[in-house]
């Protein structure tokens, strides 16, 4: 009856498509050159559960202390120290919190990107919220990345809730269909939002991809379906998405019969291990052209103590030696920390045929953004202290 229920195509429409990758789909083998690219994800809300402005500044200087302290001896296959993409809310903005991450990024150790929740907005207001917080996340914190050729300023998404293009039911948490002709109007490059199972409502049937999907006004979930990178031509006015794992963990399994879900999610009760990662590389999300490179986008929400635990613990510590370890181990295998950005750039550069390294191509179409000058930092975030008074 458990089993039954779990497999009802239906509810996870998703399993046809697992059960026909799962006919080429093979953990990589240890004679082959592997290049790991790994990129973390995090929906980070300081104020995640309603806490009070003293709790949510102590969690973002738990981040802002703690990851320098525990990683800053770590290093990859390039030299580069363990990298953290913090998708920040829109709707929850607040200058200071965002200073800091962006300083923390300055450091070396991340970038900062766009992440929304919202519920019922009109096309036109929603284009300008976008562009309202891309300006204010550029101008004001020296974050975001810039084109090569255009210039123009770009940014990496999350939709909040999964509910990506109108992707419930019910329609809500979101409200606009064409939403990711919205996004790549905006500047956006990429979005990062999938996989949402097990919400199976938001979930698509196209997974373990890098993919292309056009918004059709009119049309929710857009991105349920795509055409594969590398594989045909952009289509015109394309919006690039970046999945995560999404396997079927027959090794643990519910009530000794159910697989477990392993679907890149790094929480309190599910911290990285050497042991997951052979079910990321399983998942083969690739690009066709450079079948070395195997990209895994993991997913947390860091701002809860019990998440941060791992995040900012011996749980990630140990992660990150035995990637270390592995890679002393067996020669064939590379690991590269990269940011959202780093793993766009390292799709397109695989997309138009690059045969060089992972970390020359870490900046091949967008560039971080140059930062501002420690001085004028330092002068901005005087100001808003004296603006605000304490924290309540």
């Amino acid at each position: 009856m458990v089993l039954s229920r779990f497999l009802t195509l239906r509810k996870n429409p998703w399993l046809v498509p697992y059960v026909l990758q799962s006919l080429h789909r093979r953990a990589p083998r240890s004679d082959k050159p592997v290049h790991l690219l790994l990129c973390i994800a995090d929906h980070f809300e300081p104020e995640n559960g309603g806490v009070s402005r003293r709790t949510a500044q102590a969690r973002v200087k738990n981040w802002i202390d703690k990851y320098p302290e525990l990683f800053r001896d770590f290093r990859d296959s390039d030299g580069r120290p363990p990298q953290h993409t913090f998708f920040y809310p829109m709707e929850k903005y607040r200058p200071e919190y965002v200073e800091a991450l962006a300083g923390l990024c300055r450091s070396g150790y991340g970038e900062v990107e766009v992440h929304l929740h919202h519920d019922g907005e009109t096309e036109d207001e929603l284009r300008e919220m976008l562009r309202g917080y891309k300006v204010t996340l550029s101008d004001d914190h020296g974050l975001l990345s810039v084109h090569r050729r255009t210039r123009e300023r770009m940014y990496g998404f999350i939709h909040g809730n999964w509910a990506l293009d109108n992707s419930r039911p019910d329609r809500r948490w979101c409200g606009v269909c064409n939403e990711l002709s919205i996004l790549r109007e905006t500047g956006c490059y990429c979005d990062f939002t999938l996989p949402s199972a097990p919400n199976q409502a938001t979930q698509t049937r196209k997974i373990n991809s890098i993919y292309y999907a056009c918004g059709q006004p009119g049309v929710c979930k857009a991105h349920d379906w795509g055409v594969d990178v590398g594989r045909n031509p952009q289509p015109q006015n394309s919006l690039m998405l970046i999945q995560g794992p999404l396997v079927l963990n027959w090794r643990s399994r519910k009530f000794g019969v159910v697989p477990r879900l392993e679907n890149g999610c790094i929480q309190g009760n599910q911290p990285a291990t050497i042991d997951r990662l052979e079910n990321w590389l399983r998942s083969r999300v690739q690009v066709s052209s450079r079948p070395d490179w195997f990209f895994v986008k993991l997913h947390t929400h860091g701002g809860p103590e019990m998440n941060q635990q791992v995040l900012l613990g011996e749980p990630m510590v140990r992660f990150h030696a035995a990637l270390a370890q592995r890679a002393r181990a067996c020669p064939n295998f590379k690991y590269h920390y990269v940011v959202a950005r780093e793993m766009y750039n390292l799709a397109k550069a695989a997309e138009e045929g690059w045969s060089g390294s992972a970390d020359e191509a870490r900046d091949h179409i967008l560039v971080r953004q140059t930062p501002k000058s420690s001085a004028i930092v330092e002068a901005e975030v005087r100001q808003i202290g004296a603006c605000q008074g304490p924290a309540g």
